[in-house]
This record gives structure tokens, C-alpha cells and sequence, in this order.
């Protein structure tokens, strides 16, 4: 099986994963769409050819007045000389180019955090495995231990049948515990795009910020949510006081030049014109100011969902620092009551096999322990994943 870091992890999920190619897509899209209207506002060429077929020829007296058969070459060139509302579109469209790049890479963050708690959730199931082997190993001990004892004649077959029953209920915590590391395995298998299931091969080391967390501005800016609904929002703005140049006017000059083939008595064989065309609306019966509305009503939804996701992310910055510090303090609480259970599972088994206690203890012992092992377990992947919120709600992850 392939086993990655998480930095592979996360920089081939980012790389590899299709949702990522699709939201990717976005930016083709916009930028064809940015071409598109940036053409509205190009000069551009045309050219015609028309062939005209009567069914004889026209005269008047011995002149010629109309061929039987006659060609017509023409071409026009124009350019855009008063053109607001286009210009006004190319912005805006260039608006969505960026919105569409700050889309890809919010969504670039998002598989990059499910990719790493994947890549956790690894590492923890492993943890787990660890902890039901040692405890199939203790009661695998006790079990041979209550054996010999009931050959000898000086146990009881009570105490052999405790001793299987808790080998029998660890062996199917190991069993559940390895297909758990499976499941992750798959999972991250699919996140980084690999033909088959991926294993973590380290433990992953968070750099936790060192003192105080630096100003809200400067962390705000580092969010790809905030900095796309922020785009959002500014584009929004942008079509609402735009919506003024739809009044304005527009002009179009353009050059047509023409050949006919062959020339009539009543058209020469060359000949050109020049236009300048001007246009501006008078009445629309209302369409404009309703469009109007409608920009400004997005722009107002726009700017209340920012500033609904900037509470959000203060939030989320407040509570994952609180996170970190009372996982951490009930990590260290855990870890020792794990290391007192081992210490009580060994003064037991030690008191039984001495005739003081029974084994009730024993197994009673052995459970806390391992009870206590799988708590510190869980403690510790809530601590990392507790690091991870931070960071990534402080816009520091991934890098």
C-alpha cells in the first residue's frame, strides 16, 4: 500500500482531486465569457459576396441597364466609438475571472482540510488497533494464566470462562478497529485520486501560532471564503453603479466599401461610404429601473452574507483557540489516567497471581486500562484536529 505525508497527501489531493479539475472549469468559463465581452468593444471586419442572376439582361435602347449575371464584393469595417454599457460588461466580466479563481482555491482548501482530518482519522484508527492488541495481549495472558492454574487444581473454571469472554470481546475490538484503519485508508485513497487505498506514513506537526493571533485584518485576509464573498460583494457593487450607463448613448463608426462585377449605367464598380450611427434610448417602459433594483438588492445580499460569514469566522477563530486549550489540558488528564491504569492493571494481576484478589479485578483492571488507552486516544486526534480548525480558520492552512 502506498503510504504518503500529509503534505503529499494534501498537495496531491489538491492536485489530482476532480472536484478540484471541476471547480477549475469556472475559470475557463469566465474567462471565455471575459473575451466575449472585451470583443463587443473590438473593432471588427466583415466581408459579403452576393450574386445576383436575372433571367436576361436589361437594356435600354443599346445600353446595358442591368447584366443578366452580376457580383457584388463588399466589406464594412466598424469600431465602437461611445460604447459604456460594453465597457462596463468587460469590467464586470473581468470581475468573475477573479471570483471564479478565489471559487477554485476555496474549494482547493476544503478538500486540502478533509484530505488531512482523512489523514488523521488514519493515524487514530492505527492508535486504536495499538490499544486492542495490547489488550488482547493482556487477556490472552490472563486467559493461559486462569489455564494453568485450573490444571494445576488451583483455579476454577469460572475464571478460565471470564478470561475468554474478555479475549473474545477484545479480539472483535481489534477486528473493528483494523477495518477502521481500512476505511480511512480507502478514504484517503480517494481524496488524493490513487488507484487504490493510501496509508499515512508520519505523524503530521501543526506550527500553532507562537504568541498572541495577529490583527483580524491581517488573518481575515488570509480566509478564501472571506476573500471570495468579498469579491462577490465588490462585483455586486460594480453592476449596481454600472446600471447608470445603460442611459447612455452608443456610436458605431464604420468604412463599407463595395466592388461591383460587372458595373451597371446606374453603379459604379468602386465605391465606399462612411457612417457614424448613434443611438441612445428613450423609453423602455420601466426596464432599466427595475434592473437597477435587482443589481442593488444582490449587492445588499452580497455584503449582509459577508458580513454574516465574517461574524462566523471570528467566531470560529474564538472557539478554536478555546479548543485547542481544553483538549490539550484533557489530553494530558487522559494520557496520565492511562499510564495510573496501567500501573493499577499491573498491581492487580500482580495481587491475583498472589492469591489476594480474584479475577474479577483482573478483568475489571484490564478494561479500564484499556478504556482509559482509547479515551487518551481519542483526546489526542480531538487535539489535532483541534490544531487543524485553528489554522485553517486563521487561513493557514493549507499553505
Amino acid at each position: 500500500m502506498e503510504s504518503v505525508t500529509l503534505e503529499q497527501a494534501v498537495e496531491r489531493a489538491i492536485k489530482n482531486n476532480p472536484t478540484v479539475a471541476q471547480a477549475s472549469q469556472g475559470i475557463l468559463r469566465a474567462e471565455g465569457l471575459l473575451q466575449q465581452a472585451r470583443a463587443a468593444t473590438m473593432p471588427f471586419v466583415t466581408a459579403n459576396f452576393s450574386s445576383l442572376l436575372n433571367s436576361s439582361e436589361r437594356r435600354f435602347d443599346d445600353v446595358i441597364t442591368s447584366p443578366r449575371t452580376q457580383g457584388t464584393f463588399s466589406a464594412q469595417l466598424g469600431v465602437p466609438v461611445i460604447a459604456a454599457s460594453r465597457w462596463a460588461a468587460t469590467a464586470q466580466a473581468r470581475d468573475q475571472v477573479e471570483i471564479a479563481n478565489l471559487s477554485t482555491a476555496d474549494v482547493r482548501t476544503d478538500i486540502a482540510v478533509a484530505t488531512a482530518q482523512t489523514y488523521l482519522a488514519i493515524l487514530t484508527q492505527k492508535r486504536q488497533v495499538e490499544v486492542s492488541l495490547r489488550a488482547r495481549e493482556t487477556s490472552m495472558a490472563h486467559l493461559d494464566y486462569a489455564r494453568r492454574r485450573l490444571e494445576a487444581g488451583a483455579g476454577t473454571r469460572l475464571n478460565e470462562l471470564r478470561a475468554g469472554q474478555e479475549l473474545a470481546t477484545t479480539e472483535a475490538r481489534v477486528e473493528n478497529a483494523q477495518l477502521g484503519v481500512r476505511r480511512a485508508q480507502e478514504a484517503l485513497g480517494v481524496l488524493i485520486a490513487s488507484n487504490g487505498p493510501a496509508d499515512a506514513a508520519s505523524e503530521p506537526r501543526f506550527e500553532m501560532p507562537a504568541g498572541p493571533i495577529e490583527a483580524e485584518a491581517t488573518w481575515m485576509a488570509l480566509r478564501p471564503d472571506v476573500r471570495l464573498f468579498t469579491a462577490q460583494e465588490r462585483a455586486a457593487d460594480r453592476v449596481w453603479r454600472d446600471s447608470s450607463k445603460d442611459w447612455f448613448p452608443t456610436a458605431t463608426a464604420s468604412f463599407d466599401p463595395q466592388a461591383l462585377v460587372p458595373a451597371s449605367i446606374f453603379s459604379s464598380a468602386r465605391s465606399w461610404r462612411f457612417a457614424v450611427n448613434f443611438s441612445a434610448p428613450v423609453f423602455d417602459g420601466g426596464q432599466r429601473r427595475g434592473l437597477r433594483r435587482f443589481r442593488e438588492a444582490n449587492f445588499n445580499a452580497s455584503r449582509l452574507v459577508l458580513q454574516g460569514l465574517q461574524i462566523q469566522a471570528r467566531s470560529e477563530v474564538r472557539l478554536a483557540q478555546e479548543t485547542v486549550r481544553s483538549t490539550q489540558r484533557a489530553f494530558e488528564s487522559l494520557r496520565s489516567a492511562a499510564e495510573q491504569a496501567a500501573e493499577v492493571l499491573k498491581i492487580t494481576t500482580f495481587a491475583f497471581e498472589a492469591g489476594a484478589t480474584t479475577n474479577l479485578e483482573v478483568i475489571d483492571a484490564q478494561r479500564q486500562a484499556r478504556d482509559a488507552d482509547s479515551a487518551a486516544v481519542v483526546a489526542e486526534d480531538a487535539l489535532r484536529r483541534a490544531q487543524l480548525d485553528l489554522l485553517t480558520a486563521l487561513g493557514r492552512f493549507p499553505q
